[in-house]
């Protein structure tokens, strides 16, 4: 489990700078004088950009027998994109900043992911991940935190230089994250070289083919996040009550990631994401009805359960069923095309909203998220 932890502490680092920065962007957008429809384009073109890099990363790491070094360099293209942010004057660089920070995520995920996957026996791959996935998560809260904390120390009408120093401020632990992986136990595997078999639609397992075509469906309705935040601030609360809630959700995904990655080991993963995808779907309705403030709270709680029972179940199932020598091609596939989804869903999101309304796009969200929980009952 060492490596396991030592990926989670690079995880939590990165994840206190990200989310120091993620949950600001549609504000400091805002405060550009960006309308919704360019966070639609931002957050689609670099979350989906990025995700086609996923399957990449995998098979290079199949094929050098390595992941560490393949980690290290996606780690340290997520800093890159800090720094882009901080020099922005307009749309445009933040635009290149996450695309430089999301490819650094596309790079890094699959030769992580498989490197986890490799580090314990089969039997214990939901503990591996839901831990990977709690610590995570709790960088993710950490940085939420720190993100309120100096939101409320500069005040809360921020001006676009006051968003850039948070963002400055934000590569200190993205730099720690990035050392922390120097600390990994890889041994490369002296095999003789051999290519490796192509990858087709035709040639994947029968049950990772229905289940990647099921989760497909969902990413077409599972927009960026921060469609969320802008929710809340459309609901009425305040720019610090606002990034609250989300605090709240990267707590509970926190504290659930690790019993329910435990709990799949013990009873199986298929109804522990039936309920995740479930979730998914009334959460987003819940959404789309709201009109008062005080039920965004309940709401992204909820959401964080949806999170704790989907993120490290869906990778240690896909783990699960790739052959081992293949592992990091086939994680890197489903991270490919869950995030692949995000462009079209993102720029969906932001069209219906602008052309009928914030409740529009999570109407959309919540549908697909619950046909996706059928989808998944009848494959799996």
């Amino acid at each position: 489990m060492f490596n396991v932890i030592v990926t989670g502490i690079a995880s939590l680092l990165t994840d206190i700078s990200t989310e120091m920065v993620y949950p600001l962007i549609p504000l400091y957008l805002m405060a550009l004088g960006a309308p919704p429809a360019i966070l639609g384009v931002i957050e689609g073109f670099a979350e989906s950009t990025a995700s086609i890099l996923k399957v990449f990363s995998g098979w290079f790491s199949d094929k050098l027998r390595r992941r560490k070094p393949v980690a290290i360099v996606g780690y340290a293209g997520s800093t890159i994109g800090k720094a882009l942010l901080y020099i922005s004057q307009g749309w445009g660089l933040v635009f290149a900043g996450r695309m430089v920070d999301r490819l650094g995520k596309g790079v890094r995920t699959a030769p992580r992911d498989a490197l986890i996957a490799d580090s314990v026996p089969e039997g214990k791959r939901g503990k591996a991940f839901g831990l990977h996935r709690a610590m995570d998560s709790l960088g993710a809260a950490a940085g939420v935190a720190l993100a309120i904390w100096l939101v409320n120390a500069v005040g809360h009408n921020l001006l676009p230089h006051d968003y850039q120093r948070i963002f400055l401020i934000s590569l200190i632990p993205a730099v720690l994250g990035v050392a922390a992986l120097l600390f990994i136990r890889e041994h490369r595997k002296e095999t003789a070289a051999r290519k490796l078999p192509r990858i087709s639609w035709k040639g994947l397992p029968t049950k990772l083919k229905w289940f990647l075509f099921v989760v497909t469906l969902f990413a077409l309705g599972n927009s960026s996040n921060q469609f969320l935040i802008l929710r809340a601030k459309n609901l009425g609360l305040s720019v610090l009550a606002a990034l609250a809630a989300y605090l709240l959700y990267n707590v509970v995904y926190s504290i659930l990631s690790y019993p329910f990655g435990h709990l799949s080991d013990r009873i199986g993963r298929k109804r522990l994401l039936v309920a995740g995808y479930t979730f998914y779907g009334l959460v987003y309705v819940g959404f789309a009805l709201a009109r008062k403030p005080g039920l965004v709270w309940l709401l992204f709680g909820l959401y964080g359960v949806f999170s704790a029972l989907n993120e490290g179940l869906e990778k240690a199932l896909v783990a699960d069923v790739a052959p081992p020598e293949q592992r990091g091609t086939f994680v890197g596939l489903h991270s490919t095309l869950t995030g692949v989804g995000l462009l079209p869903a993102s720029l969906l999101a932001g069209g219906l909203w602008s052309l009928f309304g914030p409740s529009a796009p999570f109407w959309f969200g919540g549908v697909l998220g619950l046909l996706a929980a059928v989808g998944l009952a009848i494959v799996l």
